[in-house]
């Protein structure tokens, strides 16, 4: 199932070919909501052994356009994760310490360490995505630093660290529609942006910057999923499927531990029936 998701470099990446309202043929929330139960479980258990070996860490990239889910996907699938090796991050608008630095300084800092569960809310993708859009750099630089992307993803799958690139796919008219809710519910107008409705002007553009990115990008050890999240139940689901396939494919294990008898304190602890 997943492969219908999974781009690797080797295929053409048109987002034309991705239907955002794709449910896989499921038909509904409720015909997945036990083995949703269980992939939660199992990618629980797949972090503790992570976090015993301290082999891997896995850096786990939502990109998507505005109202796509990023908050929500993570809130959903991950919350249940031990927060002792998981944290998220989300970046706006650069500092002016961060932008002082070469565009990854702030995100690479931010990579999770081996044993570690890292969610990006966006990430360094934005420096060749927004900037190219509004003009900030030429169509040159940002096939530039493409490449350094592609470079820096392969230095971090080198030393350890497995990058899942989720691409969180949804129609302009689904978009529209929640702006359009935000605005009318008091409960959500706090995360009303009016830059979001600027923002729509230029998505034909992000779509075709998306595009680049996906081709210049995605390869086998480092793949783009595009996620159709018009159905936000069957995002969830199916974010929970690769996360728990990409986690079991490291076959992690428990460190095997050997201890020395007698140890100090031994006999103490078998007298006192311990």
């Amino acid at each position: 199932m997943l492969n219908r998701y999974r781009r690797t470099g080797k295929e053409d990446i048109a987002l034309t070919d991705f239907d955002p309202g794709d449910t896989a043929d499921i038909a509904s929330k409720e015909a997945v909501a036990e083995e949703m139960k269980q992939l939660k479980a199992r990618l629980q258990e797949e972090q503790e052994k992570l976090f015993a070996s301290k082999t891997n860490g896995v850096l786990v990239i939502f990109q998507g356009m505005d109202c796509s889910g990023k908050d929500g996907v993570i809130k959903k699938t991950l919350a249940g994760l031990n927060p002792q090796g998981f944290r998220a991050e989300s970046f706006k608008q650069p500092t002016s310490e961060e932008a002082a630095h070469d565009f990854l300084w702030r995100t690479h800092r931010l990579a999770p360490a081996k044993g570690f569960i890292t969610a990006f809310n966006r990430s360094y993708y934005e420096e060749a995505l927004i900037t190219r859009v509004h003009g900030d750099i030429d169509k040159d630089e940002a096939k530039r630093r493409l490449k350094h992307i592609r470079h820096f993803e392969k230095h971090l799958t080198d030393s350890g660290i497995v990058v899942v690139k989720i691409f969180l796919h949804i129609s302009a008219d689904f978009q529209l529609r929640r702006i359009q809710e935000r605005m009318e519910n008091p409960e959500k107008l706090w995360k009303f942006d009016p830059n979001d409705l600027e923002e729509r002007r230029f998505w034909d553009e992000y779509q075709e910057a998306y595009e680049t990115a996906f081709a210049a990008t995605a390869s086998k050890r480092s793949p783009w999923y595009i996620v159709p999240a018009n159905n936000r139940w069957f995002r969830d689901y199916l974010v929970l499927r690769i996360l728990v396939s990409v986690m079991e494919k490291l076959e992690l294990a428990y460190p095997q531990v050997e201890i020395t008898y007698p140890f100090p304190g031994a006999e103490t602890a078998r007298d006192s029936g311990v």
